[in-house]
Parts: structure tokens; sequence; C-alpha cells
């Protein structure tokens, strides 16, 4: 097994490096390096979660936070 790395941020080259790699009947995987943990981006996506299903309290203009804190 070899390992190839390609540094590219062009969307254009990835296909056509893709494309060919197909054409060769190469199996491939890609993996997208991200600055970000993984542990901390799925507590945002669970977070984005459940606002889309209503489970939020939204802050209105005048609202002080720590009243919502100390009523919940």
């Amino acid at each position: 097994m070899t390992i190839l790395t390609i540094d590219t941020k062009d969307k254009a080259v990835l296909k056509a490096v893709k494309a060919l790699l197909r054409g060769f009947e190469v199996p491939f995987e890609v993996e997208d390096d991200s600055p970000y943990d993984p542990e901390f981006v799925a507590k945002i996506h669970e977070s984005e979660k459940q606002i889309r299903e209503g489970n939020s309290v939204g802050l209105k203009k005048g609202e002080n936070l720590w009243d919502l804190v100390n009523t919940k």
C-alpha cells in the first residue's frame, strides 16, 4: 500500500485527480483535515440539532441573560 497526499485547495484539481483514480479503478479515501477537535464539532452539531427542534431559549432585546439563568 502506498499513501499519496495531495495538498490543494483547488476543487478543479481535486476533481481531476479523483476522476483519474476512478479511471484506473484505484480505491481511495478522502480525509478532510479540520483544525477543530472532533468532540467540539460533535457538540456544535448537537446544539444546532437542538435549535432546529426548538429546544432552546431565546433572549429578547432588553432582557437580562442572568434573569433567564436564575429563573430556570
